[in-house]
């Protein structure tokens, strides 16, 4: 396999000699290219109120955000309409045509809440529309202008929706557009994606499907990521990185939200073949659905990115011959400092197999040239396992001792300043990266490790182009880049400049590539998976292993004292991110502490059953704060008294019992047919104001076949098959019932005399009832659509 090393100095890839001024250089070219990727994923400054009437301003938009966002404004409730209103208005004030599309409708899939049950709600969209001069087809800009009940909104969607208004402005004042663009104010998006639902799937200007591009936000800071696409993607990425001033988005995340349960509005799109993208800022996500989701803590920038965005695709999708989007694959892209690259999908595995085979040459060259032996490249394989697996593992120990010492944390879908942990979340799987590259230096070389390194992301490479396509190119480029960086090492003299321009550069592009996922890894996931960054953090460290190595001593070649202290010396970057790491943790728990500004988040429920008189407080905590721990104890299953409230157990303890009105079920008619077939056409009317009403069946009082059919407000509801053998209950849920009620008709296989329903509804607000005390100022509610929710139930037989 070629002749054996002669000395252990000479199994590097490079040995400058000015080692320390080649440190120096390489280390400040790759802090400059972190640099520029930092910057390149900054938001924009904030126009102001007084830019040009072309230009998108974020002072503007923040005055629609203001209003929007001045308290929660569920779906249905008084609070929504004053918002509708002013959307309305101002859309109406530019001139375009503006209607509102009030209708009943499912959720997209029509299937959700619990065990199956049907979602529907009473929807009213907002749609207004610019003509245009010669269509090819029709953009959508969407936003929903509801909040959840528990926050108002202020960036989810408030930011969406200004913005929709600020462009539509901006594009009502410049030159007629080439196609139609339609601006659509969904509502309902919280509850059930129902206004999005009704508008695709049944709104005239939807018809012919079209171009959607969908706003929103999961937090209040951060850059606009534009994280979803339809499938075969390549014109639509093409349009948004030419057209997208500040184009941050990436094919692997695409991949990973195809794969996840998360929904948006653009999902109802999707169902309905429209074509498009979507996009939303998500750092800051501690307020995510909670009361401080307010205009104040919106970042500012962020929004100036969303709209920046939002008008030049609007002006490019506008002028754009839309006949000719529709790809035949998915692109492969991710963003650069001043760009996003991109490049056609079935390049992906190509790419990768050259990149396995440009490492296997690396491997040969190294033996033939005696930097290693074959012996060295398996051992350095093997051994790279070890902060692929170390690294992730003692980031969730972390972050699992960190939420031991705070518990709330667990409430949070990240810290309210995660800043410092996650950089200690790096220092960590730097301490891991190190630490083991100083233990096995000395013995096997740094050729054979930087060979390991790059092996494994080569092979990573191979594995995700043949299952996640989208984000081979994290494992592909980096290894290719260091395999050819690796190649020409060996080929030149390693005392010259070469060597280390090579490795430089490479390393270069792993941290252009491989950095923004590391970065925005954090947002996305939250701390609670910070093992996924940590995992990508130590990809970017292999693929830079021969710069790294240069902050060591030179291999071998030492003995006695000298040896010792080059030991000494190699083992300095290890201690000195081991307690960057340490440190980091340490100053995150002292300075992100829960206050008033920054509260602890609980959850609390009330729930009234009518014919007992009995109530419960409940909670979905799993460790309860102190303060909810006043109200409940043990966990307890509920879904035979509120199956609306689903099948899982909740803590919960007795309340005294409201003086509160249930729903109440009115019999329209009742007949059975011949073959025994019974059909109930039923009104369920609410007898307070409330967000939602549901019904449920009984599913033991049912003849084998269950529910036959149902339909609610005149609106057919698809009925899963497998409700028929999983016994309990199986129903709909109603959001933004009116209050004269909402009609349900149910045709049932009816086994006995009787059939039993449970109907129920839910208010939101906690404060009045008996029992209750207010939170202090340091304990806030979680972001959950059932935070603060007021159940009452009451159990009919017919």
């Amino acid at each position: 396999m070629g002749a054996p090393p002669t000395r252990a100095a000479d199994r590097a890839l490079s040995r400058p000699r000015r080692r320390a001024l080649a440190a120096v250089a390489a280390l400040a070219a790759l802090l400059a290219a972190g640099a520029a990727v930092l910057v390149d994923l900054g938001t924009p400054a904030p126009r102001p109120a007084d830019a040009p009437a072309s230009d998108f301003s974020a002072g503007r938009a923040y005055r629609d955000v203001a209003v929007i966002a001045a308290r929660p404004h569920v779906a249905g409730s008084p609070a929504n309409d004053q918002v509708r209103a002013h959307v309305e208005g101002a859309l109406r004030g530019l001139g375009l045509e503006t209607d509102v599309q009030d209708t009943v409708a499912p959720e997209a899939g029509q299937l959700s809440g619990a065990a199956g049950d049907a979602t529907l709600a009473r929807v009213r969209n907002v749609v207004a529309r610019l003509p245009g001069t010669d269509p090819t087809g029709r953009v959508f800009l969407v936003a929903h202008y509801d909040s959840v009940q528990s926050g108002p909104g202020g960036n989810d969607d408030a930011a969406g929706t200004a913005t929709i208004l600020e462009v539509a402005r901006a594009l009502a004042a410049g030159p007629k557009p080439r196609n139609e663009i339609v601006f659509v104010l969904t509502d309902a998006e919280e509850a059930c994606l129902c206004g999005a639902s009704a508008f695709a799937s049944s709104h005239p200007l939807a018809a012919d499907g079209g171009v959607v591009l969908n706003l929103e936000a999961r937090g209040s800071t951060g850059p606009v990521i534009m994280f979803e696409t339809s499938r075969n993607n390549a014109a639509l990425v093409d349009v948004f990185g030419r057209a997208a001033p500040h184009p941050v988005g990436t094919s692997f995340a695409v991949e990973i939200y195809r794969a996840l349960p998360n929904d948006t509005d653009f999902t109802a799109f999707l169902d309905h073949r429209f074509v498009g993208l979507n996009s939303a800022y998500i750092d800051g996500g501690a307020v995510y659905h909670t009361p401080l989701d307010t205009p104040a803590v919106m970042d500012r920038g962020s929004l100036q990115m969303h709209g920046d965005n939002a008008l030049g695709l609007a002006r490019e999708f506008g002028r754009t011959d839309l006949t000719a989007l529709r790809a035949g694959h998915d692109a492969t892209y991710f963003p650069v400092p001043g760009g996003l690259v991109r490049y056609p999908g079935w390049l992906t595995l190509p790419l990768a197999l050259l990149a396995l085979v440009a490492v296997g040459a690396l491997g040969w060259f190294a033996v033939r040239r005696g930097r290693t032996t074959g012996w060295g490249l398996a051992a350095g394989f093997g051994l790279t396992l070890v902060p692929l697996v170390a690294a992730p593992l003692a980031a969730q120990l972390l972050w699992a001792g960190i939420t031991t010492i705070r518990p709330g944390y667990a409430e949070l879908l990240d810290p309210y300043r995660p800043t410092w942990y996650r950089l200690a979340v790096v220092a960590l799987a730097a301490t891991v990266l190190l630490a083991w590259y100083a233990l096995t230096r000395r013995h096997f070389g740094p050729a054979a490790l930087a060979f390991g390194g790059l092996a494994w992301l080569a092979v990573l490479g191979v594995l995700l182009a043949a299952e996640v396509p989208g984000g081979a190119y994290l494992a592909s480029l980096p290894a290719l880049a260091g395999a050819l960086a690796g190649l020409v090492a060996l080929a030149t003299r390693r005392d010259g400049p070469w060597p280390v321009v090579a490795v430089t550069l490479a390393g270069a592009v792993a941290v252009v590539i491989l950095l923004p996922t590391v970065v925005l890894l954090f947002p996305a996931l939250g701390m609670a998976m910070g093992g996924v960054a940590a995992l990508f953090a130590v990809l970017l460290g292999l693929a830079a292993l021969p710069v790294l190595d240069l902050l060591h001593p030179e291999a071998g070649g030492q003995r006695g004292l000298v040896a010792l202290r080059a030991r000494r010396a190699g083992a300095l970057p290890a201690a000195a991110a081991g307690l960057a790491a340490v440190v980091l943790a340490a100053v995150g728990l002292a300075v992100d502490r829960f206050d008033a500004a920054h509260p602890v988040p609980t959850h609390l429920m009330y729930a009234l059953d009518t014919n007992t008189g009995q109530a419960r407080w409940l909670s979905h905590e799993d460790d309860p704060q102190p303060w909810t721990d006043r109200y409940v104890d043990g966990r307890v299953g509920v879904a035979d008294e509120f199956p609306a409230l689903g099948d899982g157990e909740l803590r919960a303890g007795p309340a005294p019992a409201a003086d509160l009105p249930a729903p109440k079920l009115e019999v329209l008619a009742d007949t059975t047919s011949a073959s025994g077939e019974r059909t109930l056409r039923l009104r369920l009317i609410p007898k307070r104001p409330v967000r939602l009403t549901s019904l449920h069946v009984e599913m033991s009082t049912l003849g084998s076949a269950g529910v036959l059919s149902a339909g609610v407000a005149g609106v057919p509801v698809e009925i899963p098959v497998s409700h028929r053998d999983e016994g309990g209950w199986w129903g709909v849920v109603f959001h933004a019932p009116p209050p004269e009620g909402v009609e349900i008709t149910l045709t049932l296989d009816q086994r006995g005399d009787r059939v039993t329903l449970r109907a129920m509804d839910a208010s939101d607000g906690l404060a009045g009832l008996p029992g209750f005390q207010a939170r202090p100022a340091d304990v806030g509610i979680v972001g959950s659509h059932s935070s603060e929710m007021l159940a009452v139930a009451h159990t009919y037989e017919f």
